[in-house]
Parts: C-alpha cells; sequence; structure tokens
C-alpha cells in the first residue's frame, strides 16, 4: 500500500512538475471558477429574487438553456476541435464567452427575462462545452503517456471544485447586492471576468503546442460539412447498435426515464422553497434551499460508497430495479406531506439512485458495448442524463401551479417510477444481448467520442454536469 500510495504522489509531482500541464490546468481551473459564478447567477436570477416570484414556465425554460447545449452540442464539436488549432481556440472561446457574458448581464440588469436572454445564456453555455472538449483533447500534448491518467483524474476533479467555490463564490455576491437584478448582473459580470482571464493564461502556450497534429503523409481533412455528415452518420449506427442490445439499451432506458421524472421534481422543490415556503424572505428560501442542495449531494456521494458493495450481492439490473422502486416509495410517501423536512429525504433518496443508477448504468455500457461503439454509447447516455431531464421540466411545468404544491404531479412521478422499476426489470429478464458488431469505419467511430478520451471518462464528466 506505502508503495502505491509514493508511486501516485510521484505520478502527481511529476505531471505538476510540467509547465505546459500547469498551463493547460490553469486555464482549466479559472474557466471552471467562471463557469460556477454564471451558473450560480443565473439560478439566483431566475429563482431567488426579491423582486419577482420565479413561475414554472421561466424554471423549465432555465432547465433547457442549463442542460441541452452540453449533450447536442458536443458530439460535433470535435469535428472544429481536430481542424483548428487548440491553443487559439482556448484563447478565442474564452473570449468569445466573456463577451456574451456582457450581453447576458445588460439583459438582466435591465429585468429580461424573455427570449433574449436565454438566447444569450445558450450562446454562453454552448462555447463552454466545446472549450471542455478542446482542454481534454489537448491535454496529452502536455504530459507524458505514463502519467496521462493521473492527469486526466486531477484535471476535472479540481475543475469541479473550482466550480463549486465560483458557485459559493456567487451566492455570496448575490446576498451581498440585495438579492436584485443588478447584484446578478454584477454577479455574471465577475464570471465573464474569470473567461478573460482564462483566455491570458491559455495565450502564454505556444500557438501550436496542443495540437492538432497530422501524421506525415496523411490526407488533409475533408470538407467540413461532410465530415459533420459522417458525425451524424455514425450517430445512427451508433443508435442501430444499442438499440439491438437488450442490457445498454435497458440501462440507457433506466437513466432516461428516471431523469425525466426527477426533472419535474427538482423543479417543483425550487418553487415550493421560494413561493411555498418562505414566500416573505428571499434570502431565507435561498438559506433553506442550500440546505436541500447540500443532502442531495450527501445523497449523491453516498451511493459511490453503497453501490459498489451492494452490487457484489446483487446484479446490477437488481440494484437498478430496486434503487427506482425505493425512488417510488419515498416520492408518495415524503412528496405528499409538502413538509420541509420530509423534502429533505427526497433529495437525499433520489439522489443517492441518481448516482446509484448512473454508476450501474456506466459499468453496464463499458462491459456490454464494444469498444468501437462506446465512445458514441456514452454521447447517448450524456443525452439520457441530461435532455431528458429538462424535457421532464418542461412537459410538468405547463400544468405546475406558480407555487409548486402539486400532490397529482408528485403521484404521477411516483406512480412513473414504480412502472419504470417494473418495465426495466422486464426488459432485462428476457435474454442476453448479442455478442457485437463489425467495427464501424473511422469516420463513424471518431465522430461521436469529441470530449472523451475513453468510454470511461465519459460518465464522469456527465455526473458533474447533472450534479451542478
Amino acid at each position: 500500500m506505502d508503495r502505491r500510495r509514493s508511486t501516485l504522489i510521484g505520478e502527481l509531482r511529476t505531471v505538476l512538475a510540467e509547465r505546459d500541464f500547469r498551463r493547460l490546468f490553469a486555464t482549466r481551473l479559472v474557466s471552471q471558477t467562471g463557469d460556477g459564478i454564471i451558473t450560480a447567477g443565473i439560478g439566483t436570477y431566475v429563482f431567488f429574487n426579491a423582486s419577482t416570484f420565479p413561475s414554472p414556465s421561466a424554471g423549465a425554460a432555465a432547465f433547457t438553456v442549463l442542460y441541452l447545449p452540453y449533450s447536442l452540442v458536443g458530439p460535433f464539436a470535435g469535428v472544429f476541435i481536430d481542424r483548428w488549432s487548440r491553443r487559439q481556440i482556448l484563447v478565442w472561446s474564452a473570449l468569445l464567452r466573456a463577451s456574451f457574458v456582457v450581453l447576458t448581464a445588460a439583459l438582466m440588469a435591465a429585468g429580461n427575462r424573455s427570449v433574449p436572454l436565454y438566447v444569450a445564456l445558450l450562446l454562453v453555455l454552448a462555447v463552454n462545452r466545446f472549450l471542455l472538449s478542446t482542454l481534454s483533447a489537448a491535454l496529452p500534448h502536455v504530459v507524458a503517456g505514463d502519467v496521462l491518467v493521473m492527469a486526466n483524474s486531477v484535471s476535472p476533479t479540481a475543475g469541479g471544485i473550482m466550480a463549486i467555490i465560483g458557485g459559493v463564490v456567487a451566492l455570496g455576491l448575490n446576498v451581498a447586492t440585495g438579492n436584485t437584478e443588478r447584484g446578478a448582473a454584477i454577479t455574471v459580470l465577475v464570471g465573464g471576468g474569470c473567461y478573460v482571464a482564462a483566455s491570458a493564461v491559455a495565450a502564454t502556450m505556444p500557438r501550436d503546442l496542443l495540437g492538432p497534429v497530422h501524421e506525415p503523409g496523411a490526407p488533409p481533412p475533408g470538407r467540413l460539412r461532410s465530415e459533420l455528415s459522417q458525425v451524424a452518420a455514425g450517430l445512427a449506427a451508433g443508435a442501430r447498435y444499442i438499440f439491438r442490445r437488450r442490457g445498454p439499451a435497458a440501462a440507457l432506458g433506466a437513466t432516461g426515464g428516471f431523469s425525466f421524472l426527477l426533472g419535474p421534481l427538482f423543479l417543483m422543490a425550487i418553487l415550493l422553497y421560494r413561493n411555498y415556503f418562505y414566500r416573505s424572505s428571499v434570502s431565507v428560501a435561498e438559506g433553506h434551499f442550500g440546505t436541500l442542495v447540500v443532502v442531495a449531494g450527501i445523497g449523491y456521494f453516498c451511493a459511490a460508497l453503497l453501490t459498489p458493495s451492494v452490487t457484489k450481492r446483487l446484479s446490477k439490473p437488481a440494484w437498478i430495479t430496486v434503487l427506482l422502486a425505493a425512488s417510488a416509495v419515498a416520492t408518495v410517501a415524503l412528496g405528499e406531506t409538502f413538509i420541509q423536512l420530509a423534502y429533505l429525504g427526497i433529495g437525499f433518496c433520489l439522489y443517492l439512485t441518481r448516482q446509484g443508477v448512473a454508476i450501474c448504468a456506466t459499468t453496464i455500457l463499458q462491459e456490454e458495448v464494444d469498444d468501437a461503439y462506446r465512445g458514441r454509447a456514452f454521447a447517448f447516455y450524456d443525452m439520457m442524463f441530461n435532455v431528458t431531464y429538462a424535457i421532464g421540466a418542461v412537459i410538468f411545468a405547463a400544468f405546475m401551479p406558480s407555487d409548486g404544491h402539486s400532490p397529482a404531479i408528485v403521484g404521477v412521478v411516483a406512480a412513473g417510477y414504480a412502472i419504470l422499476a417494473a418495465a426495466y426489470w422486464l426488459s432485462v429478464r428476457g435474454g442476453s444481448s448479442p455478442a457485437s458488431d463489425p467495427a464501424p469505419g473511422s469516420a463513424s467511430g471518431s465522430g461521436s467520442g469529441s470530449g472523451s478520451g475513453s468510454g470511461g471518462e465519459m460518465p464522469s464528466s456527465a455526473a458533474q454536469r447533472s450534479n451542478s
């Protein structure tokens, strides 16, 4: 054990000793600090503003803007990342995001909560997905291959921590400025300043340091339209492959179904805390909702501790089924009370289930999907994890009262979890998946894996985004 620990420490020192890695690493840390500030600034503007009360439709729109770019932009970003200087992408995309942030802040200061604001936010977050994929693609150019695993562990983990710190900073700024539109604008401008700083750090690296590097004699990149079409064709081939495999298809279905039902519950919780439990005090509402987020995070963490030991005794499909069924019981038993303490229990249970299902689903994909299709499998996983979350919130928002108090929606969601548990269990009991398909062509295989060095990296990044 001591030898293993000393090896890990030695690898970490080796990684951090690389000057170019430190500069790329600093670019990530500064940028993701800005991400945390921007995300929290958006949330406080929409949901915890002293002069307004959030509506279900506004919340649904915010969910859509926050979650769709990550899944829809990612598969196609790689085409550009493999054509343009990655150092230049980091420099200019950070500056481009900062300019969109200025536009967003101006709309916030004016009290805008309509289409122009959400378009500006969508631009900010879409560029962010592009930047994160570039950081991943650039990493092998600044560290040796024998410590690449360590670098891949350090970079996203530290980036996620900085995003959390940025979120805390944003909440402090929001309270200090009185929870007003102008305060929210100031908050996001601070986040924009982080993007400018990230651009400046990236500019210290040589232009050609991060690639892309083309092999001698290799043909030049094809026409852009053709390459984008090949990405789309590769995704379609991956979808056909997954659909024919019972285990992976069912795991994706369970992931998407759970997220679809969790989206409206999370939106309902926000409305309950702001418009029902603490309608007269936005600061108190914000503080108590923060407690709910912390408790949900504890459930998320407990799933990582519990799932490995449970799945030594139960199969992964059985554990997914148990978690889904338990979610149905917890939702109907606690949700119908509309008591704050009970909603802390729901937050803990549902986020334990969310991460438990995620761990099992990603493991099933890693075990049962051929490597040639694995990148696309996790691109679909990313979509099922995030897009269905936003879609569920949008659909249920049409029937949700402004204060979130809806026993009917709680009952429908609980019934949905019970049906999902039964449907998943029946779908995986019918037999095994076929072993493999012929490997796809190189164009199809490369298109969907942008931003993900291997099949095992995507689940971690997807979980971090949802959690944020």
